[in-house]
């Protein structure tokens, strides 16, 4: 069996949402992600540094594009997801105090068994938003 190339990372990343506009005001609005492309009732997608953060309506993604020159297979997931962006621990107390100015509540705040700092919030659909340090993986 020949050896596989090396994964250089993740490329994008997918959160399901059925109200895109509250999803668009936190992501946008909250968290000053870019918006990168909007397709209405579809789905929005932001910049997340070099990743890109998808969030899709499931009961559209659901069925198959009908798109003959963008053939992409039905696809989701149903509840709520995760998604953990890398932030250093001076930018998670920065994180913790603007949020916490825009009343949303914080679900956990921890240090990791190696000494990584980790935040948990939850995004209007309930999905799991964490901010951590990135030598959490180290």
């Amino acid at each position: 069996m020949p050896t596989p190339p090396a994964i250089a990372g993740v490329l994008e990343a997918a959160l399901y949402a059925r109200d895109l506009d509250a999803a668009e005001s936190f992501y946008h609005g909250v968290l000053a992600m870019e918006v990168v492309l909007r397709l209405p009732g579809r789905h929005v997608f932001f910049r997340a540094g070099e990743t890109i953060l998808l969030v899709f309506n499931p009961e559209e993604t659901a069925r198959p594009s009908q798109n003959p020159k963008m053939p992409v297979p039905a696809h989701g997931a149903r509840g709520p997801g995760h998604v953990c962006f890398r932030a250093s621990r001076t930018e998670i107390a920065r994180w913790r105090a603007h949020v916490t100015a825009q009343d949303i509540a914080i679900d956990a705040e921890f240090d990791w068994p190696n000494g990584a700092r980790s935040l948990y919030i939850r995004d209007p659909a309930g999905n799991s938003v964490e901010f951590a340090e990135p030598h959490l993986w180290s």
